[in-house]
C-alpha cells in the first residue's frame, strides 16, 4: 500500500470538505430556486438542478478518483434538501409536494445514485492534486 504524506492527506481532506460544502450550498440555493421557473407545468428550474447535480457529483467523483467525492457532495446535498421536505408545526415548507418539488427531490436522489456508480470506484496510484510530485 502507497503511503501519503501529510501534505497530500491534509489536502485531499480539504478537498472532501469543500466537496461537502458544495453540497450544502447547492441544496439550498436549489431548495429555494427549485419552483423558479416554470414551462407551463413542466418545472423547468427543478429540472435544471437536477442536471446540475448530477454533473457537479460526476465531476467530483472523476476529480477525486473514487466514489467517495461524489457520496460526499451527495451527503451535503441530503442534509440540507431532506429537512427542506419537513412540514414545521408553523406551516413553513421550502420544498413543496407540486411537480417541482417532487421533481428536484426524487430526481436529484436519482441524480446522486446515478453520479455515484458512474464515479471510478477505486483510486489508480498518485494523486490529482499532486501529480509529478513526489
Amino acid at each position: 500500500m502507497e503511503q501519503r504524506s501529510q501534505a497530500e492527506s491534509a489536502l485531499g481532506g480539504a478537498a472532501y470538505g469543500m466537496l461537502f460544502v458544495l453540497g450544502l450550498v447547492m441544496g439550498v440555493v436549489g431548495g429555494f430556486t427549485q419552483d423558479a421557473w416554470n414551462l407551463g407545468p413542466f418545472p423547468a428550474a427543478a429540472v435544471a438542478w437536477v442536471v446540475g447535480l448530477f454533473g457537479v457529483c460526476v465531476g467530483a467523483g472523476r476529480l477525486m478518483r473514487a466514489r467517495m467525492g461524489a457520496a460526499v457532495t451527495a451527503a451535503g446535498w441530503l442534509l440540507v434538501s431532506m429537512p427542506f421536505s419537513l412540514q414545521l408545526s408553523q406551516g413553513d415548507l421550502v420544498i413543496a409536494g407540486g411537480a417541482a418539488g417532487y421533481s428536484y427531490l426524487y430526481g436529484g436522489m436519482l441524480a446522486l445514485v446515478a453520479a455515484f456508480f458512474l464515479s471510478p470506484s477505486t483510486s489508480p496510484p498518485g494523486s490529482w492534486l499532486l501529480r509529478g510530485h513526489p
